[in-house]
């Protein structure tokens, strides 16, 4: 049973449109492809509650990449999950754990158990340890926000990179994604990189894939996918948001740092803030420790994002999402989203042959 307690939809029997990737396309991003496994280089983000068996078997059956959002899952969970996913596509799918997960080391080994073919270390710096034992029988993929990070992160053994700007949505970095990609692609060409934040359409995939980049990673498209098991008012809510209404949260004090999210302001937004607050006051009087604090946060958003999506508490919930948000238009297939993406880049590079 996954965190978000979904139910299972059966195995896909019938057979899906075919896709058909562009020659020039399937050029650009051929690195990434082989990589990932699949046709389109496009890796899905992975949103806690969001990111589960159905919406990441859908992803990867259409010819993109799904991952399963770990998010606070205990390792019992997360081993369900991946037997679950494996009964709904025989295609390639990764895991998203966070490092800051106090039991990240058993998290690895369920994924080894259940033969996981990508393992996408997010939330921070992952342990060496963790990344060695990752890669014994997994391709490692981590988050890079400079320069610095992704030589270290490489030397360590990453297999690949996602640098994400802080268009994206949920926790996001300082800088922003044409900054990082310019900061970063032209200097990094060991492993493929990933750019993410803020993209909703081919054409910004073309944009990257010029600069070099391998593929890109997308959230906040998917959210609205048929098979995305977010609750009706959730989908409604971006769908009818626009990019500006995406807004990140303010850190309140610098002694005690917390990763800003950007998310649809509500008074799930407000309550954090307070919360917050709250945390700050119990550190500095010494009541907690620096990582028990900021679990506690992160604790406040699981829950806050749990109300929004699967309760449908679209108030008082967290409504995470990238400034992208403002490109969901309708609720559709998956087929359909990585149709569309693919058709607007091929479309963007029959115009340049024009």
């Amino acid at each position: 049973m996954s965190e978000a307690a979904a139910t299972e939809t059966p195995l896909q029997t019938a057979p899906l449109p075919a896709l058909v990737v562009p020659p020039r396309l399937a050029a650009m991003w051929k690195r990434g492809a082989e990589f990932l496994g699949c046709p389109v280089a496009i890796l899905a983000g992975a949103m806690t509650w969001v990111s589960e068996r159905n919406l990441v078997a859908a992803i990867s059956n259409a010819g993109g990449f799904g991952v399963i959002a770990c998010g606070a899952m205990t390792p019992a969970l997360l081993d369900a999950e991946l037997k679950a996913t494996r009964k709904l596509t025989a295609k390639p799918f990764g895991v998203n754990l966070i490092t800051m997960h106090p039991q990240l080391m058993e998290l690895v080994d369920v994924c080894q158990t259940n033969n996981a073919s990508h393992v996408v270390f997010a939330g921070g710096v992952p342990p060496g340890e963790a990344i060695k034992r990752a890669k014994a029988f997994a391709k490692v993929v981590c988050f890079a926000p400079a320069v610095v990070m992704a030589k270290r992160l490489i030397k360590n053994g990453a297999d690949a990179l996602v640098i994400e700007g802080s268009e994206a949505g949920g926790h996001i970095g300082p800088v922003s994604t044409s900054v990082l990609a310019q900061e970063i692609l032209p200097v990094i060409r060991d492993v493929p990189i990933f750019v993410a934040g803020g993209i909703g359409r081919g054409e910004a995939i073309i944009s990257f894939l010029d600069m070099g980049a391998a593929g890109v990673q997308m959230g906040t498209r998917f959210v609205c996918a048929s098979e995305s098991i977010a609750h009706p008012k959730f989908k409604q809510a971006f769908i009818r948001a626009a990019a500006r209404e995406a807004m990140p949260t303010v850190q309140l004090d610098k002694r005690f740092p917390v990763i800003p999210v950007r998310a649809l302001n509500n008074k799930g937004t407000e309550a954090f803030m307070e919360t917050q607050r709250r945390v700050l006051e119990k550190f500095l009087r010494g009541e907690v420790e620096q990582l028990a604090a900021q679990l506690e946060i992160e604790h406040f958003w699981a829950g806050a994002l749990r109300r929004a999506v699967v309760d449908g508490d679209v108030e008082n919930g967290s409504l995470m999402a990238g400034q992208s948000v403002g490109m969901v238009e309708r609720e559709e297939p998956v087929t359909a989203i990585i149709a569309e993406l693919v058709a607007q880049a091929g479309a963007a590079l029959a115009a340049r042959s024009a």
